[in-house]
């Protein structure tokens, strides 16, 4: 492998661990739910693409293969990550999990639809 696509693995598996590790400092030392979710979706979405795609690159030019399972991988993570973590959030909302005491918007609770969750109809 010559040294520029040694440069550009080693970059993206930097670039990676280093978002990582934001990420699971984020999870750490953030005050609440809804801040640690966002922590979650973008830190740790980018930090594993950026291992992937770290791997497309090496597999490519040390092997010649192209792994469609990696960049399957990678649009996995791409469309699953923020979608679960909004939906945590919107569950968290709605449960009434508060916000953090610093926190200085709500835009949901402007809402008035959104402020109060519908009821289930309960059967007997």
């Amino acid at each position: 492998m010559i040294a520029i696509n040694e440069f550009f693995v080693a970059a993206f598996a930097l670039i990676g661990a280093f978002f990582s590790i934001v990420a699971a400092l984020g999870l750490i030392r953030l005050p609440d739910v809804y801040t640690r979710a966002h922590a979650a979706s973008k830190s740790a979405t980018l930090g594993v693409m950026s291992i992937l795609i770290s791997v497309i690159l090496f597999f490519v030019t040390e092997e010649g293969l192209f792994s469609s399972r990696t960049f399957l991988g990678i649009l996995f993570v791409l469309t699953t990550a923020p979608i679960g973590s909004h939906l945590i959030a919107r569950a968290a909302y709605y449960s009434d999990v508060p916000l953090w005491k610093g926190s200085v918007q709500d835009d949901l609770s402007k809402n008035k639809e959104h402020v109060t969750p519908k009821k289930r109809s309960t059967r007997k």
